[in-house]
């Protein structure tokens, strides 16, 4: 943009390095509470609909945060939201293994649940902002690397996870640990991240023309990527909450098995995104997303009725198919920087909803139906997400497709 004064090289790369980290943090975090969600449900003895009701209070949490995130980030900047955002993790995680292994408490889980995702939903906006600013001063696509390593934080975490609950380590010691890690790690890697200055250049003119969040969500095509990103988190939150339990009680495995199926699909999505990028630049957004969405029918088929053995092929595929998804909508999201922040939050907004109603929803179908075969509403979203597609197209492909 003229008139932005462009950082040498050196100092976007270092940037690029602390954005790795950060995302990869973030996925550790994450996927420390939810590899001990089947330890937690058994602790608890809670039904699915209970589980899905207890899981309900991170989104609540995510949802209130992720509307301000873009205002917090613009007026903070991206290290102090994510140091402050950090903090709230560590203290949700604190509350939530006094309230399993201590209190046994479930109204205390929940409001700890709901610090932690209130804090991962601001530490994921103000991530992805400076992850969008990294990608553009590099020019070229690195976004689904970022979300790579953010699934890799959630494979060594889940697999660290599944040894603790083989061992019967508490949820409590496990957490406490998590805490330490956010608490010591965040403040080191924060130091890298742009200098103000360029965020200000980069995000700034936002407010001088005024088109703030509310502009933002009177945009069809930002409504249409948040609808594809809703589709994305979906697919993908549901693995997240539910592979485990579902491969532990559907089919008669260990808790700590079905926690290995959950770790096969986070494997298989990291793949995904680290392999991603290079057919985004070779096919396009679009195509290669229409590709992943069916795959990612497949492999929750697969999961539901393909038995013990292939239900672990099929969470291999379904990760597959869940891994651009939710990086490609933040990038589309971020095509105009002088908009970024709004359009993040909206897309943000809207796609952490399917955090917010998928716990429950797929807690009334797993009453009813079995866990196992509720996640076959996977598909539903899948289709919906194919609709609304084309809003992700780069935008010199849009300019192609309106001259034509």
């Amino acid at each position: 943009m003229a008139g932005v004064a462009t950082p040498e090289l050196s100092v976007v790369r270092t940037a690029r390095t602390a954005v790795f980290t950060a995302f990869a943090i973030n996925g550790a975090a994450f996927a420390a509470f939810a590899s001990r969600v089947p330890d937690l449900k058994h602790e608890l003895a809670l039904s699915a609909g209970q589980l899905g009701l207890t899981l309900l209070a991170a989104s609540l949490g995510s949802v209130i945060g992720l509307p301000l995130s873009g205002w917090i980030v613009h007026h903070l900047g991206a290290a102090r939201t994510l140091l402050g955002a950090a903090t709230v993790q560590a203290v949700g995680f604190v509350g939530v293994g006094l309230g399993v292994t201590v209190l046994q408490e479930r109204a205390v889980v929940m409001a700890g649940l709901f610090l932690v995702g209130m804090g991962a939903g601001v530490f994921d906006v103000g991530m992805n902002l400076e992850g969008a600013s990294v990608e553009r001063l590099l020019g070229r696509a690195i976004m689904p690397h970022f979300h790579a390593a953010f699934s890799g934080g959630t494979v060594v975490s889940a697999l660290v996870g599944a040894g603790l609950s083989a061992l019967h380590v508490s949820i409590l010691a496990h957490l406490l640990g998590v805490v330490v890690l956010l608490l010591v790690i965040t403040p080191w890697f924060l130091r890298a991240f742009l200098p103000r200055s360029v965020e200000v250049d980069e995000h700034g003119e936002e407010v001088k023309e005024k088109a703030g969040i509310a502009a933002a969500w009177r945009e069809p095509r930002t409504l249409l990527i948040g609808v594809v990103v809703l589709a994305a988190a979906f697919t993908e939150g549901t693995a997240n909450d539910w592979v485990g339990v579902a491969l532990s009680e559907g089919y008669g495995l260990e808790r700590w098995v079905g926690v290995i199926g959950f770790a096969v699909f986070l494997s298989a999505m990291t793949a995904g995104r680290i392999l991603g990028t290079r057919f985004l630049d070779a096919k396009g957004r679009l195509p290669v997303l229409r590709v992943l969405f069916v795959s990612a029918v497949v492999g929750c088929a697969l999961v539901v009725f393909g038995g013990p053995v292939l239900a672990f092929v099929g969470a291999a595929i379904w990760g597959v198919g869940a891994s651009l998804g939710f990086p490609v909508g933040m990038s589309a999201a971020a095509d105009d920087p002088r908009r970024a922040a709004a359009r993040m939050s909206v897309v943000s907004t809207i796609g952490y909803t399917a955090f917010l109603a998928g716990p429950p929803l797929l807690g009334f179908l797993g009453d009813h139906v079995g866990v196992l075969h509720s996640l076959l509403v996977v598909g539903v979203l899948c289709g919906v997400a194919l609709l609304a597609l084309p809003a992700v197209r780069e935008p010199e492909q849009q300019r192609v497709d309106a001259r034509s």
